[in-house]
């Protein structure tokens, strides 16, 4: 009998399985209210941390589910994945569920290889400013506005006056600015994996599955369990990092004490928005 052979027998010396941390990355990224909850780093990053110190793991599996958001808040919290996996050593390995579109993207990035479903949404690498005017209306309804401001700029898109030239070749110039940053952060992150064009892949297009490996967006199709179980072995055990609440936190919800319930109410249409443009 080989010296490894004695060891399995012993109970207290047999080698431990090795363990995933699972987490869920779930909604559009940005800020959070009492009606509509959102990804940012302040509300995850006790679970990514908690991610990578679970007892054994050998590998953090991120799934992702979000139509995008906020730009600054997808950075800071793939930045901050990146950091724990290289600091830690572990390995991070990314996957896309009903969509991972524009900022949801942004967080695959954070993987070393990164899987979707064959149905799934990614892509998405672009730019958008939505809003409304409301000067017709105003007008319908007699009311009038007044603003006073120091600055030319302070009024800028005012959905209450019409639209002036200078503020829509700003706009413009700074949504080119953050898809160039977007665009950086994908070279960065999938260099020579990617095989299409900038002009295919960065003009907002969105891709299934199988499409999504053809650009080299993603390396592969599976779920987390198949995935790592082929990765790790059978024997994988698998932690899933869930979000700790108390009886008043569950009660009260995670409503700011300056949040209204119009500013509220104009969230949970905003985020209906995001999810119905991607037919969720």
């Amino acid at each position: 009998m080989s010296f490894s052979d004695l060891i399995k027998k012993i109970p207290f010396l047999k080698p431990s399985k090795p363990v995933v941390a699972i987490l869920h990355l779930e909604g559009v990224i940005g800020s959070s209210s009492k009606f509509s909850s959102a990804l940012n780093l302040a509300g995850v990053e006790k679970n990514i941390e908690a991610a990578f110190n679970v007892s054994g793991v050998k590998a953090v599996a991120v799934s992702i589910n979000s139509p995008g958001g906020s730009p600054v808040q997808s950075e800071l919290i793939m930045r901050r994945l990146r950091e724990l996996s290289e600091k830690k050593e572990i390995p991070i390995y990314t996957f896309a569920e009903d969509v991972a579109a524009s900022g949801g993207y942004f967080l695959l990035l954070a993987g070393d290889e990164i899987y979707a479903s064959r149905a799934s949404i990614v892509g998405s690498i672009g730019v958008i400013n939505m809003g409304f005017g409301y000067k017709k209306a105003m007008e319908k309804l007699g009311i009038e506005r007044r603003v006073y401001a120091a600055g030319d700029s302070k009024s800028q898109l005012d959905p209450f006056q019409d639209e002036k030239p200078a503020d829509i070749k700003r706009m413009k110039v700074l949504l080119k600015e953050i898809h160039s940053f977007f665009k950086d952060i994908v070279n960065e992150r999938r260099a020579d994996k990617l095989k299409a064009t900038e002009k295919e892949l960065f003009n907002g297009k969105i891709w299934c599955g199988d499409e999504a490996i053809q650009t080299g967006l993603i390396d592969g199709i599976g779920d987390i369990r198949s995935v790592m179980k082929k990765k790790l072995g059978d024997d994988v055990k698998f932690k899933r990092i869930e979000e700790e609440k108390g009886f008043i936190k569950l009660l009260l919800g995670m409503r700011s004490v300056k949040s209204s319930i119009a500013e509220d109410a104009v969230k949970m249409m905003e985020t209906k928005s995001e999810w119905g443009r991607f037919g969720l």
